[in-house]
Order: structure tokens, then sequence, then C-alpha cells
């Protein structure tokens, strides 16, 4: 029973390829790719001469037993246009197809356009969520940002050059003037973000004509805590120093739940030990 490798591939500088993913591109028996004119051009920088299929969109599901096929026997990668596959790119129905026919299923990470732009944007990474393209009609994007503006997370999207601009509207009008990355042509010669609120973003790209395949990066929905009482917070802290907790730590950890800032509640874990 052969093995599906899910590869990475780069967006844009070619340097970013691992030497994993050469070596497995080397090995398998056949690479199914979503367009076979970029990867070939892709194996023969680095002189790859594995056996190629196209696997896209509009012949994803004939191509599947072709694929179980060659797992019978052998190993297959799939790789998408650029970045990691079955991430907005056709894979989802191959992988889950591949897994129920009980074969295995192995990523082998890299590039990934939405995880590249959200690390540089500047906006919180710990909690996110990835929304893909946009609708392209202005009603159903619009639906869209509507279901997605109270969530508390940056909000990641990828869009053409030609919708930029609209997006960026509909953005502004829906979400308010929220902060916002703007990655354009990541990895490649003119890479370029672009880092401020929407209303600018759109004034600034309103200027000059887009070019290139572009990542948004937005901020979510500001949440105001609602702040401890002071004799919430002092049973807090007596509760933490009962397991000697460090005075620092315990500011540290009190100050993201309780809303009140954390020289003040040193200063009164300080007090609290004082007394004790």
């Amino acid at each position: 029973m052969g093995t599906l490798f899910l590869i990475a591939t780069p967006i844009g500088n070619l340097e970013d390829i691992s030497t994993r993913a050469l070596r497995i591109l080397n090995e398998v028996n056949l690479i199914a790719a979503e367009d076979t004119r970029r990867t070939r051009k892709l194996l023969t920088h680095f002189d790859i001469h594995t056996p190629i299929t196209s696997y896209f969109e509009h012949n994803k599901l004939i191509k599947l037993e072709e694929i179980k096929s060659t797992l019978n026997g052998g190993n297959v990668a799939l790789v998408s246009d650029a970045g990691t596959p079955v991430i907005n790119d056709p894979g989802y129905e191959l992988v889950l197809a591949v897994i129920e026919a009980g074969y295995d299923v192995s990523p082998v990470p890299g590039p990934c356009a939405p995880i590249a732009a959200l690390t540089a944007s500047g906006l919180p990474a710990d909690k996110f969520i990835y929304m893909g393209y946009l609708p392209r009609k202005s009603s159903q994007r619009k639906s869209v940002i509507e279901g997605i503006k109270n969530l508390p997370y940056s909000l990641v999207f990828l869009e053409s050059p030609h919708r930029l601009r609209d997006s960026l509207s509909e953005m502004n009008n829906v979400l308010g003037n929220r902060k916002v990355a703007v990655a354009r042509e990541l990895t490649k010669l003119h890479e370029e973000i672009y880092r401020g609120k929407l209303e600018d973003a759109l004034q600034y790209f309103s200027a000059q004509a887009p070019r290139g395949e572009f990542t948004l990066v937005v901020s979510g929905k500001e949440t105001s805590k609602e702040c401890w009482s002071e004799e919430r917070l002092k049973s807090e802290i007596e509760n933490y120093l009962k397991r000697d907790e460090s005075p620092s730590n315990v500011a540290a950890i009190l100050a993201e739940s309780s809303g009140i800032p954390r020289r003040k509640i040193y200063n009164m874990i300080i007090s609290t030990k004082d007394d004790a």
C-alpha cells in the first residue's frame, strides 16, 4: 500500500522548497499536479524526472481511480500551483478518497501564503480565521463579511488584483476602519506588505493598479474586558500565593484575565505579602 504525500511547493522563491520535498518528488511513482506546466518548470529547475499527471478542479473526480491505482504499487505526490495542497486548492476529495481506501496520507510542510502573511502582518496570530477567497458577487461578499464581523480573531483572506479594491471597500463598510495588512507577491521579487487601516489601504491601492496575488489580514473585533472587582482580585491573589507562585507570574496571569494593569496587580501582591 502506497502513501499520498501532500507536498508544499514555493509560492515564489524557489529556495523555499525543502530538501525532504525534493527527495520525495524524486522518489514517488507519480506526481499529481494542479498545473502540469507550472510544476514541470519546478521539476526541471531541480532536475527531477518523475512522471506527472494533471489533477485540477475540473478533472479531480475522474483522476481518482488513476491515482488510487498507482498507490496500489507505489507512492504519489500531490502538489498545487504554489504553496500547500488542499489549502484553497483541489485535493480534499482526493485526500478523503485515499484515506477511505486505506492508504496513508502524509503532509510535507512548507510554504503557505496565508500563514506567511499572518506571521508578518503585525496582527495577533494566536487565533485566526482563514476565509480563502471572498465571493465574486458584491451581495454574497457582503453577506460573508457580515457573518464574521463580530469574531475577535484575525481574519485572513486571499484576493485577486481586480477585486482587491471592492473587497477592501466592503470590509471597511461592514467591519469599520480596522487594521489591515495587505501582502502582495510574497517571497517574489516585488514582495510588498502594506500595513495600516482599511480606509488608508483602499486609498493606497486606488492610486495604482493592483498587480499580483494578494493575501489580506484584518484585525478581529476588539472586545472590552470587564474589570474584576477589588475583592475578587484579592481573593485570586491569595489563591495563587498559596501555591507559592512568584509575584511576577501571578501578576502576568491575572492581568490577562482581569483587565487590570499588571503593575497594579504586582503592587497589590507585594502589599499582600508584606501584610502577611
